[in-house]
């Protein structure tokens, strides 16, 4: 359990370079309340201009570096974070998201732990009473509802993912590496180019459906990610048209083309695989495959509206 305290214990560094699985949270003494919202000492809050889409689920990300280290980063992907380092990224929902202001009920806390010999996800579920979250390495689905921003009722059947899903989104070269803190999407970073997809004031239509589709799909969607045979790559980095999709034909034909002919159709997003799969829920054609129960309604509104414009 999270133990009050004037001085909190420091984080649990001997724990992070281990190769432990600690079954609690706690363990690690990243936070100084049993709920998981005040931080210890050196694990810093960060946002993102634009982050991954997980069911309308509120996040909140905290890092932490070891004392006396440094994450380098010579261009705007990602940092070289030293060994120690720990991206915290905690999963929630406000009873009415039209009140966001209120508590959020915590879900899950996800850790990336940079150890010696690589990257290590570690998914953790807190309990009914909030008292502390465990260790779930083999996934877990939970219940959950809420009031949308629209007003409207809201459940799905929310999807802790298993280690094994945890490296299918994170691998880059079959080796387990971090996605969202990037340079270029560091809100307030020196490096921060990415503008912020929903938001006209800070990019075009163009790019800020390229920075969606760089953060949503372009961890899988690139030359050495899980979905470098499909030919369709959509980094940010990307820019080549046809490896963007844009007049390209899938590199298989099957249900995942919805029986339409290219990934995308300049000016018609009703023709385009791209939206089709963005748009369904059903197993083995939506798009992300993981981490998704609902569509994202407002970014399918963007990216039409990206295709629409091409000539």
């Amino acid at each position: 359990m999270f133990l009050a305290s004037a001085a909190p214990a420091p984080v649990a560094l001997d724990l992070v370079l281990g190769d432990t699985l600690p079954p609690r949270l706690s363990d690690f003494r990243l936070f100084t309340d049993a709920r998981g919202t005040r931080p210890n000492d050196g694990v810093e809050p960060y946002d993102l201009n634009t982050p991954l889409f997980s069911d309308y689920a509120e996040k909140f990300r905290y890092l932490y570096l070891p004392p006396g280290t440094t994450a380098r980063s010579d261009g705007d992907g990602l940092p070289d974070f030293p060994v120690g380092t720990v991206l915290v990224k905690s999963f929630g929902y406000p009873a009415d998201m039209r009140h966001p202001e209120r508590d959020v009920s915590i879900i899950e806390t996800r850790l990336l732990i940079r150890r010696a010999h690589g990257w290590v996800a570690l998914p953790y579920v807190w309990n009914a009473e909030l008292g502390d979250a465990e260790l779930k390495r083999g996934g877990k689905r939970l219940p959950v509802d809420w009031i949308d921003a629209q007003g409207r009722s809201r459940s799905i059947s929310y999807a802790v993912p298993n280690q094994n899903q945890c490296k299918e989104c994170h691998a880059l070269s079959g080796e387990i590496t971090p996605i969202g803190p990037k340079a270029r999407n560091m809100r307030g970073g020196a490096r921060a180019t990415l503008p912020v997809w929903n938001d006209p004031g800070t990019g075009s239509l163009d790019r800020r459906a390229r920075a969606y589709l760089d953060v949503n799909c372009g961890h899988c969607h690139n030359p050495k990610g899980a979905a470098s045979n499909s030919g369709l790559f959509l980094t940010w980095e990307e820019s080549d048209r046809t490896a963007l999709g844009i007049g390209k034909r899938p590199v298989a034909a099957g249900r995942g083309s919805g029986g339409l002919d290219f990934d995308i159709a300049p000016g018609h997003p009703e023709r385009s695989i791209l939206t089709f799969r963005m748009k369904t829920t059903e197993p083995g054609l939506a798009m992300p495959e993981l981490g998704r129960a609902t569509v994202h309604d407002e970014a399918i509104v963007v990216i039409e509206n990206w295709i629409r414009a091409m000539n």
